[in-house]
């Protein structure tokens, strides 16, 4: 999400100073923009006190420990990105006189009882479950950017962001759609929690970061939804890779994981409303960009 961001900033002619500590990126994703002057990337982890020379127009604070395999492993710091490294983002902000975007997600709803999930919504989330870390960090990043804003006035932007998916994906990421796109091309069993009947909702790249353009332009401190409420079940979506994929795999029954969310769905009334925003690329486009650009990307044994 983060490389397809610097590119759109770079396109609108920002320059841009791109900071990742490279736990769970990638530095590849950002090759092709390593000669461009008005780029520069340094591995660096937002936790630690962030300067950047010269004057700043935003922030954009993305880093996070997203999958639930990068969490587990590093729960702690998965908080930390949350609680200081929204700190560190802020205060950067709050120096250089800038705006300060903050990538949130669907994910402060938790396991959620109101379906679809509108920004009012404020959630059931379980703290202390093995999701909380993550969740937990996502909050209170929503908090501190917030309380920034009313404190010192720094200009604000929260994109409450539902399931995304494209090209750059680590292929090891643990969500459904690299997993089962890894499965599928390598013809292995496509391995889906429980019955697969809990639902998600799919929003491709492109179309997110026209969103986060929409937001950075538009007035709105207040969280938004930016997501595609074209809701599938898991199931459903492996089938779906599977058919795209052109393989035989099987599915692969196994148990459930712990505070799985049930549904998953945004509702986009405010983003269409204020923003003038929803997302364009159907799900079965979106399938078949990314099929294409992981054939290639994740080539390797197995994979074809």
């Amino acid at each position: 999400m983060g490389s397809h961001l610097c590119r759109r900033l770079l396109a609108e002619g920002w320059d841009v100073v791109c900071l990742d500590s490279l736990i769970t990126g990638d530095p590849r994703n950002v090759e092709d923009l390593l000669g461009d002057p008005a780029f520069r990337f340094e591995q660096y982890d937002v936790t630690n006190y962030v300067h950047v020379d010269g004057p700043v127009d935003w922030v954009f604070h993305l880093a996070s420990l997203a999958s639930p395999p990068a969490y587990l492993a590093h729960p702690i710091h998965t908080l930390k990105v949350g609680a200081v490294g929204t700190l560190r983002a802020a205060g950067l902000a709050k120096a250089k006189g800038a705006g300060l975007f903050f990538t949130s997600t669907s994910e402060v709803y938790g396991d959620p009882q109101v379906h679809p999930q509108p920004e009012s919504y404020r959630g059931n989330v379980n703290p202390v479950g093995p999701r909380g870390v993550y969740d937990e960090s996502k909050r209170f990043g929503e908090a501190m950017v917030t309380a920034y804003h009313q404190a010192h006035g720094v200009p604000v932007r929260i994109a409450r962001i539902f399931n995304s998916y494209g090209s750059s994906m680590r292929q090891d990421d643990g969500r459904a759609v690299p997993t089962f796109i890894t499965q599928a091309l390598a013809g292995e069993p496509l391995t889906v929690h429980g019955d697969g009947s809990q639902t998600r909702s799919l929003c491709y790249v492109d179309d997110l970061i026209e969103g986060f353009w929409k937001l950075l332009h538009g007035e709105v401190t207040e969280p938004v939804n930016l997501g595609n409420p074209e809701e599938v079940t898991v199931l459903e979506l492996a089938e779906r890779i599977r058919d795209t994929v052109g393989s035989d795999s099987p599915v692969a029954h196994t148990e459930e994981m712990v505070d799985d969310p049930r549904l998953r769905c945004p509702d986009i009334a405010l983003a269409r409303k204020l923003l003038g925003w929803e997302p364009v690329i159907p799900l079965e486009e979106g399938l078949d960009r990314t099929v294409k650009w992981a054939r290639e990307a994740w080539a390797g044994p197995g994979i074809s």
